[in-house]
């Protein structure tokens, strides 16, 4: 049995600077491929582009949120219906926050109408009361124009605040 052990031992030995040698190999590569991954935001009318394009951003910006994130999305202003689907996506942000979101969760909003979010943000958070969300990690994806008045909208509620510039 000793025997059998040692030959264990020294097998593992053997091994493990040459699986710690593969390792250190794998990660610049790894890590050049994630560099050149960066993301850009499609053309503002590029309503399928920017659908492929936000759960890309949320995904990037999730940290240490485990929970499945929930995204709100405005189409582009020259959709024929943006009037209709901003004023669902209105009611269903402020019905979510009426009823609260509880900590460890993501909420992430992002659109190639970039004010009219920020707008919709205001509006759904303007009753929330103050530190209530503390734990929930908010994301607005948009334009840096737009972003002191969602960061405004969002500081009384005590949630994290992440701005990513759609560019």
């Amino acid at each position: 049995m000793n025997k059998t052990m040692r030959s264990l031992l020294l097998a593992s030995l053997l091994v493990s600077p040459l699986a710690l040698t593969a390792c250190k190999k794998e990660a610049p590569v790894a890590n050049q491929a994630a560099e050149a991954k960066a993301l850009v935001a499609p053309a503002k009318d590029d309503d399928a582009g920017w659908k492929a394009y936000l759960p890309a951003v949320v995904q990037e910006n999730m940290g240490t949120i485990t929970n499945n994130p929930f995204l709100y999305y405005l189409p582009p202003e020259s959709d024929p219906e943006f009037a209709a689907k901003y004023e669902r996506q209105v009611d269903a942000a402020k019905l979510a926050m009426a009823r609260g979101v509880q900590k460890g969760n993501l909420l992430a909003f992002g659109s190639p109408a970039s004010a009219k979010m920020a707008e919709l943000i205001e509006i759904a958070f303007k009753e929330v009361p103050p530190d209530t969300m503390k734990g929930v990690r908010i994301l607005f994806i948009g334009e840096a124009a737009d972003n002191p008045r969602v960061q405004a909208a969002l500081s009384p509620t005590g949630a994290e605040y992440v701005f990513v510039e759609a560019k």
